[in-house]
């Protein structure tokens, strides 16, 4: 259950109604406490060495996944046709310290809040919905609530209600193992993830960092483990 993984799970920190009832001061010196799930790393490389490189068993939909520029919410509703449903474990402001985060936050003006979800559809196989996605974003806390004004809505909707362009600029893909994520997707690994940064007006606005869990066969095709 979601709650008892919440408590199980260390990088899983304390959810933003907890940070809330603390003074503004000693929540913007709250460290992060994040660690990037995948802790074994099989391969791992930029946007154009993921083109080249990636398996040749993997489906055209999960390649859309990985290296597309379009939102991973939008594209889970169009290529399962089944609603998304957000669960937001963490939003917080976690101050200006990068260490532990993925290269590239430091682009992003801190103090930074830093919000953790987990993306469920329904589980074909298991009759439940299932988490089929973790993803991990940064943003400036100055002007995170302008962007984000319901926290359990999808990120992208939030920015097409506002009407906010974007560009996508995809960092890093990875294929790796994670316990944590075994545990929260309940399936095996190893696991297909990325980062990437959003730009608005020529400015980095977050960074996102996000995995993909194995259960999306079902949906997706094969997704070509290494």
């Amino acid at each position: 259950m979601l709650v008892n993984q919440r408590h199980r799970i260390a990088w899983w920190t304390r959810s933003f109604t907890d940070e809330a009832q603390q003074p503004s001061s000693a929540i913007a010196q709250a460290p992060s406490n994040w660690h990037e799930p995948l802790s074994t790393i099989l391969w791992q490389g930029s946007e154009s060495d993921a083109r080249k490189r990636l398996p040749q068993g993997m489906s055209p939909p999960w390649k859309v996944m990985l290296l597309s520029d379009g939102s991973v919410t939008r594209h889970l509703q169009l290529l399962t046709d089944l609603p998304v449903q957000v669960d937001c474990l963490e939003m917080r402001n976690v101050g200006t310290s990068t260490e532990g985060l993925p290269p590239g936050v430091e682009a992003i003006p801190g103090p930074r809040t830093q919000r953790q979800v987990l993306l469920r559809l329904p589980d074909l196989e298991k009759g439940s919905k299932g988490a089929m996605v973790y993803a991990c974003s940064w943003w400036d806390a100055a002007h995170v609530s302008e962007y984000l004004k319901d926290s359990s809505r999808p990120i992208w909707e939030s920015l097409s209600q506002g009407r906010t362009e974007l560009y996508r600029d995809i960092q890093q893909v990875y294929c790796g193992h994670s316990d944590y994520l075994e545990e929260a997707f309940q399936t095996r690994g190893p696991f297909w993830g990325r980062h990437y940064v959003f730009w608005h007006n020529g400015k980095p606005l977050t960074l996102i960092y996000e995995v993909f869990s194995t259960a999306l066969e079902q949906y997706l095709g094969p997704c070509g483990h290494q």
